[in-house]
């Protein structure tokens, strides 16, 4: 639903709203979807005293407000974020006439895990040192839903994963206390834009600046897995989407994805997912 309002005196846009409720089916398959998500140019004063029933992240790109937790109220100014996790009671409102809240409601099975990795497991609030990237990924994910009505979810899902990320690079830069983790982010930007080429160690610590066994540690410290584990996760996670979203054929979708062969590619999928990429592909 896309609801407009302008002044008839000078066509400014004084109130927008958009939310998008996907119609899901098969893209709840996926390890991350898109529940939802939309931008609220007036954001009225919203009260949830048993909280919302899916994890989601705000952020505030105009005007200013409040957000109520646990007797506790904190400014929520312009670059602001708020992760509020499912069921944690909860309020916030506008201070001004315009509090434009962006949201996207993140899901699937995956989803938990991947927002723990980021460090976003309990309610916070964090300053946003540049949100182009993240209002460049979030109009991407309304743009897919709104004009493609058979592949939007699967686009959409796949740029959640981007926007993810963006938040994560702007947490990970800001806080000294995650700065080690930097080295990392690169290393992960560069797998997540580049997973359909060959890639290297040699290439991954380039852009990353550090050692192949300091790499390997901070794989291994904040997602429990090698780099070339994770390059093959990734891979697999976009053919998933290709295999339930597209008619591709499997060699026409491991090639795609960055595999060397698709004998190779059936093999590493039934390794992680316990069944053949067919298998999947057929699951109701």
């Amino acid at each position: 639903m896309i609801l407009l309002i302008y002044n008839n005196m000078n066509m400014e846009l004084i109130f927008l709203f958009f939310a998008d409720y996907p119609i899901l089916g098969n893209e709840k398959s996926l390890p991350l979807y898109l529940q939802n998500m939309g931008q609220q140019h007036c954001q009225d004063h919203l009260i949830r005293p048993e909280g919302y029933h899916y994890d989601q992240i705000l952020y505030c790109t105009k005007g200013s407000g409040t957000l109520v937790f646990n007797g506790k109220s904190t400014p929520i100014p312009p670059d602001t974020a708020i992760f509020i996790p499912a069921g944690i009671p909860h309020e916030y409102y506008p201070e001004e006439d315009i509090w434009d809240i962006h949201w996207i409601v993140p899901c699937g099975y995956a989803a938990k895990d991947i927002l723990a990795q980021f460090g976003l497991t309990e309610l916070k609030t964090f300053h946003l040192s540049d949100t182009k990237m993240l209002e460049h990924i979030f109009r991407k994910m309304h743009n897919a839903l709104r004009t493609d009505s058979i592949f939007g979810n699967y686009k959409a899902s796949g740029y959640l994963y981007d926007f993810l990320m963006e938040v994560y690079r702007l947490i990970a830069y800001k806080d000294p206390a995650t700065a080690v983790s930097s080295a990392l982010m690169k290393a992960l930007d560069y797998i997540n834009y580049n997973y359909s080429s060959p890639i290297t160690m040699d290439e991954l610590c380039s852009v990353s600046g550090v050692t192949k066994q300091h790499l390997c540690l901070l794989f291994r410290k904040k997602l429990s897995m090698r780099p070339m584990e994770y390059i093959a996760k990734r891979r697999i996670q976009e053919a998933k989407a290709l295999l339930t979203g597209t008619d591709k054929s499997i060699e026409q979708i491991a090639e795609e994805t960055g595999f060397c062969s698709e004998s190779y590619f059936c093999k590493l999928f039934k390794r992680y997912e316990g069944m053949t990429p067919s298998a999947f592909r057929h699951i109701k």
